[in-house]
């Protein structure tokens, strides 16, 4: 399996990928804004449906449509703030219309349902450096505003009265949340890239540990899921996303379980 260059460039994108969205999931899981990951994976089939009409990288052309959906959702949080649902509705109708009007268009000179599903054969080396080059920049900016994020996820209220820039530090995790799924498309596919933002935070979640050691188990999970998801989808010959996706899902029902017996054992 190895010995297939295709098969190293996905491992290697796969590792990234599961470092990176576990440590932007963990953020928009306990501020409650998991969705809006869905809302932007749907933006990213927009960028998608761009890059293949006007022969640019689509992973470029996706980073940046789903990069202004982003700030669009932020911008919008000021006009419907008792009906936050509402502005991932008018996201998501904007993006899948673009990207239904270009498709059926037939001017697509590729294979969509390579984005739509993921595809371990697909991920050239030019993937593989700019998965490397936004995970690295993400890495880096969520390092940087890390203390920040904490204070504005646990309570935004008390963290605008403190003086931090809530809005601006919205706004750049909203571009953090773009890159995350930007990059995560050729590995996971758009239709299911956003649950590998919510499921591994999901399963660390039942371990009942704090915050850092919750990310950490984040981040040890995502790299289960998608290894694991990676490898059994070259033996079975399925789409990575819907198997990456089965074993995030196996892999909480395991971990629910074992909590469970835990919780039990406990005089």
């Amino acid at each position: 399996m190895l010995h297939y260059s295709f098969m190293q460039n996905a491992l290697a994108a796969g590792l990234f990928i599961s470092i990176l969205c576990p440590l932007v999931g963990i953020f928009l899981v306990l501020k409650r804004h998991s969705m809006m990951g869905d809302a932007l994976s749907h933006s990213s089939f927009a960028g998608v449906a761009i890059g293949l009409v006007t022969g640019l990288n689509p992973i470029l052309t996706a980073f940046l449509f789903t990069s202004v959906s982003g700030l669009l959702i932020e911008y919008l949080r000021s006009y419907y703030k008792k009906y936050a649902e509402l502005i991932l509705v008018i996201v998501m109708t904007l993006s899948v219309g673009i990207a239904i009007t270009l498709i059926s268009m037939g001017k697509a000179n590729a294979n969509v349902s390579a984005y739509l599903f993921g595809s371990i054969l697909t991920v050239t080396r030019g993937d593989l450096a700019m998965v490397l080059a936004l995970s690295l920049v993400s890495v880096i900016a969520v390092s940087a505003l890390y203390n920040q994020l904490i204070y504005i996820t646990l309570d935004e209220d008390g963290a605008k009265v403190a003086g931090v820039k809530v809005k601006l530090i919205n706004y750049l995790f909203a571009l953090l949340v773009a890159a995350t799924i930007s990059v995560s498309l050729r590995i996971m596919g758009l239709l299911v890239v956003s649950s590998m933002i919510a499921m591994p935070v999901a399963a660390a979640m039942q371990l009942n540990k704090g915050f850092r050691k919750t990310l950490v188990f984040s981040v040890l999970f995502g790299f289960i899921d998608i290894m694991a998801g990676l490898i059994l989808s070259y033996y079975m010959d399925s789409a990575p996303g819907g198997t990456i996706a089965l074993v995030s899902v196996a892999l909480l029902a395991v971990v629910m379980a074992a909590s469970r017996i835990r919780i039990r054992s406990l005089p």
